[in-house]
């Protein structure tokens, strides 16, 4: 459906994005970074694919609140977002808790973090609100979903994954009717309704919300007068409408971005290690899951102006080279290899190393005869001449963070540790 004018209907919406949260089980990646702030792919930021998709949809007018360590995220933004032109009805606005309510208050939860900031979103008078979470990874075109909300005639209408029936603990799951209008809306529930005729699986819900913008204001409105309330929106406001007006779901499946090669719906959680670690190295697969490379759907990020990546040597042994791997621009690989490695901007890596399936964040220093596997270094880390990780479990796991999946974080503070 198109709005009168026949433009389409993302022109008349605001996207929200929610990246406020800390993302604790990203364990120490994030004691200094919100989770939205945290690297992905190479150049970009997990956040940079809920604001790629706002703009890809059409949508110009955008919202992002913070809260959690926002140094980062908000400098990404202004040098990344900033090219938004208010001559032509766009925006793009920074909002921190900034305790504007109350002195004594920052954001209470995903609704109070709407609402705390509902003059700034009604200046812009935009007809409908794309509430987004800003730390997944995904391509979906929003004007889908914006579409369907209107012609369900839906008082929100809620983004949702197909998932195994038995791994959707984890999520906010929806039990709807045959026309996936929603019934029920449960938080993390221990035996979670199956999908109608589909037993093995069931809906979960993405964090992606439309609503008109009236009726929103409307019940975060309400719900900030109801002392109960923890301020959420999987948590109060949801259930909260599903009880008493109507809430539609969407399946991703039916709005998702593939390019040609793309075999499946990409969609991930990327809150913890050892999910980050698989979705970073899903793109150096032949075929990738999720493709970065298509110019249709682009992800948008800050464009670092550098050197292109440099390899060098070529004696035996000494081979600068990288297979199955993502090398940014500023690397320098020299004399060493890179096998199913994926090296963010500014990366170096000294003669006779070697880094296998690792993940390796900017501006790191891979020193000589260091070999590593498994692997995730966060940024400006400087790895010593002949470190070995990822060949002795128990010495590893003394000295870095191990997952149960054997891969293991590497920071700054824990390599200062290391009496080498």
């Amino acid at each position: 459906m198109r709005t009168p004018t026949g433009s389409p209907l993302a022109r008349d919406a605001m996207a929200y994005v929610l990246a406020g949260g800390r993302g604790s089980r990203l364990a120490e990646l994030t004691d200094n970074r919100a989770k939205p702030a945290v690297y992905f792919g190479g150049m970009s930021r997990i956040i940079d694919f809920a604001l790629s998709n706002a703009i890809n949809s059409g949508i110009r007018r955008i919202g992002v609140a913070t809260q959690y360590k926002a140094h980062s995220l908000i400098r990404h933004m202004n040098r990344a977002w900033n090219f938004m032109r208010p001559e032509r009805n766009e925006s793009f606005d920074i909002l921190p808790a900034s305790q504007r309510i109350s002195e004594l208050l920052w954001y209470e939860g995903t609704a109070d973090a709407v609402f705390q900031n509902i003059d700034i979103i009604e200046a812009y008078s935009p007809r409908y609100m794309v509430i987004l979470a800003g730390d997944h990874i995904y391509k979906m075109d929003y004007e889908l979903m914006l579409q369907q909300h209107v012609n369900s005639g839906a008082d929100v209408t809620v983004g949702c994954l197909v998932v195994p029936r038995k791994e959707a603990t984890a999520f906010g799951v929806m039990h709807v009717d045959e026309n996936d209008v929603i019934t029920s809306f449960l938080e993390k529930p221990k035996d979670p309704p199956s999908i109608p005729g589909d037993p093995d699986h069931a809906l979960a819900s993405m964090g992606i919300y439309v609503f008109d913008t009236k009726f929103l204001f409307e019940q975060l409105r309400r719900d900030a007068a109801d002392p109960d309330s923890k301020r959420d929106f999987g948590g109060d406001i949801i259930p909260y409408i599903v009880k008493h007006g109507k809430a539609q779901a969407h399946r991703f499946t039916n709005s998702c971005i593939r390019a040609a090669e793309e075999i499946e719906e990409y969609w991930r959680d990327v809150g913890t290690v050892d999910a980050y670690f698989e979705a970073n190295l899903d793109l150096t697969d032949t075929v990738p899951k999720l493709d970065m490379y298509d110019r249709d759907w682009p992800i948008w990020t800050d464009t670092v102006v550098a050197a292109p990546a440099k390899f060098v040597h070529d004696e035996e042994g000494r081979r600068g080279q990288a297979i199955s791997s993502l090398i940014s621009q500023d690397c320098i690989v020299s004399g060493a290899l890179a096998r199913r490695s994926l090296l963010f901007t500014g990366v170096k890596m000294g003669s006779f190393s070697s880094a296998n399936e690792a993940v390796i964040l900017p501006y790191c220093n891979i020193g000589r005869h260091a070999r590593l596997s498994r692997v995730v270094i966060d940024s400006g880390v400087r790895i010593p001449e002949g470190l070995v990780v990822g060949e002795d479990p128990e010495l590893d796991g003394r000295r870095f963070r191990r997952t149960d999946n054997g891969v293991c974080l590497i920071t700054k503070p824990m390599i200062d540790r290391l009496n080498l």
